[in-house]
């Protein structure tokens, strides 16, 4: 347990000094600040896959499925990538969100903030059930990996969509049944006092359909990396490096979403991977280099092409 109280209380200490002394003072973030940060978490997930490798060669942690040092460092980088790759169309789903409730530039770090704490629990949570899911039911990975290609053939056959509208969601016409809820907001609070009647404000109410717009994403990322590994040390560890660089890669990327088009075909072609790695687990396994390669391949060959041919149109 050492090692996951450390863990836990690292992520907390950053979190700690993200929203008390490097935003402490609500602020724009501008893509450069946003772009920093992005490579910051980068850095630090690949330099933490070292960690990893270092912890399970000297049996610091339970080891269940019994890897190797260096291939539970290719599991959590793997995992990562994928989580990462997944958390794009998060991004997108998060600027309709703000755009929707009005919510200003420089609070939206705010409200992304304590989402992110609610997401470790709730990603926790998920993660623990899966586990214990695809250790005692061996014909779950058959379940999740059907679930993943079915996913990924939604998303090549999904047509045109009607646009998501927050403000028509389950979650905001029943969360209006639940509590007053202002129109303005009142500078980075969530709650204010009208009239003895304490209502929440768009701020609150953009972190609720966050939260659970980021449950329903899970649904497909935390099944996907469950196709990675199932130690739960390694899918928890490589989950939270990709949500703790959300936030970062959300300010850097909002604006320019337009221009990797073509990243949706990546993810596509990641989802059946995975999906197809779980149906086949119990007759063969890819080598890990073969999962991190054909991962990386994926995401780079989605933006490359999605910059090229914005740049020709």
């Amino acid at each position: 347990m050492t090692v996951w109280i450390v863990f836990l209380a690292l992520i907390f200490l950053f979190l700690a000094l993200d929203l008390g002394v490097f935003n402490k003072n609500p602020h724009i973030i501008k893509p450069k600040e946003a772009g920093i940060w992005t490579g910051i978490w980068v850095s630090l997930s690949f330099i933490f896959s070292i960690v990893v490798g270092w912890i399970y060669k000297n049996g610091l942690i339970d080891n269940p499925t019994d890897i190797t040092p260096s291939v539970a460092s290719m599991k959590f980088i793997t995992g990562y990538l994928i989580e990462l790759s997944l958390s794009v169309d998060n991004i997108f789903v998060i600027a309709v969100i703000f755009a929707s409730f009005k919510i200003p530039q420089k609070y939206q770090h705010r409200v992304l903030f304590w989402g992110i704490l609610g997401a470790i629990v709730f990603r926790g949570l998920m993660i623990f059930f899966g586990v214990i899911l695809i250790n005692k039911f061996s014909w779950m990975t058959y379940l999740f990996g059907a679930f993943l290609i079915f996913t990924a053939f939604k998303m090549l056959f999904k047509g045109d969509e009607e646009e998501f509208n927050p403000k028509k969601s389950f979650v905001y016409r029943n969360l209006r049944k639940i509590m007053p809820i202002t129109s303005h907001a009142d500078g980075e609070h969530f709650f204010v006092k009208r009239k003895h009647i304490t209502a929440a404000t768009p701020l609150f109410v953009a972190l609720i359909v966050i939260e659970v717009m980021d449950m329903l994403f899970a649904l497909d990322s935390v099944p996907a990396i469950l196709a990675i590994t199932s130690d739960p040390f390694l899918v928890f560890s490589s989950n939270i490096f990709a949500i703790l660089g959300l936030r970062s890669m959300y300010f850097f990327l909002a604006n320019m979403l337009e221009k990797f088009s073509y990243l949706e075909y990546s993810l596509i072609a990641i989802l059946t991977f995975v999906g197809i790695k779980m149906l086949i687990i119990h007759y063969y396994k890819f080598p890990e280099w073969v999962s991190l390669g054909f991962i990386a391949l994926s995401l780079a060959t989605g933006i490359l092409v999605s910059i090229s041919r914005k740049d020709k149109e």
